[in-house]
């Protein structure tokens, strides 16, 4: 990637994004966010510039420059993916991890955030926006809808499906074959062997409807 690129959200996910784009010699113009007290922090020698909205730098996006959104908060990814579709025409890059191996026959959309030591295999697909965090397994002809966050050290075998706006917790092992429904939760160490349904939250081993 040759242009620079300017990072919404100055949390741990946009830190793990900082780090991404500059192990991999992407400059990084600045980051954004909506925390006033964040404003004017320094990462190393990138500092937090303003809000995620700030018409100034929003400007800057498009030919001259690129734009990630690091936001854990699923509600608040989709609007500003929204907001940078809409006014400014564009769809965020992906930020991979150098150390992340991600097979030459799997597919990724946009916007995704591959962290450290995540294995994509082969004919796995990920779609747009979804955040995979380090030690993840994205195990081949698995498929990720858009909006999917899966937490570190996390296994999504073979042939599983997990819908749109699905959180996997930390330490997850989804067996093969089995579809996670749309916004559906799985709790942190579960282990899931059936289907969940879609906006259900299951925990434990087997991983259980809770509530």
């Amino acid at each position: 990637m040759e242009n620079p690129v300017l990072i919404f959200g100055a949390g741990s996910l946009g830190v793990t994004a900082l780090d991404i784009f500059q192990r991999n010699g992407v400059v990084v113009y600045g980051l954004l966010d909506d925390d006033k007290n964040l404003h004017g922090k320094e990462y190393g020698d990138v500092s937090v510039l303003g809000e995620t909205d700030d018409d100034g730098f929003l400007k800057l996006i498009g030919q001259k420059c690129e734009a990630f959104v690091a936001l854990g908060d699923t509600r608040v990814r989709k609007k500003l993916v929204k907001l940078l579709n809409d006014r400014r025409h564009v769809q965020p890059v992906n930020a991979i991890h150098d150390t992340a191996i991600v097979s030459a026959l799997a597919s990724i959309g946009h916007g995704n955030l591959i962290a450290a030591r995540v294995v994509v295999n082969p004919f796995a697909e990920i779609g747009q926006h979804c955040i995979i965090q380090s030690g993840s397994v994205i195990d081949a002809q698995a498929k990720l809808g858009d909006f999917v966050h899966v937490g570190t050290g996390s296994f999504i075998n073979p042939a599983v499906t997990v819908e749109e706006g699905a959180f996997i917790g930390t330490g997850v092992t989804i067996v093969a074959g089995v579809t996670i429904g749309k916004n559906a939760r799985i709790g942190a160490g579960s282990v899931v062997i059936e289907n969940v349904e879609a906006g259900a939250t299951v925990f434990g081993n087997p991983a259980k409807k809770v509530g």
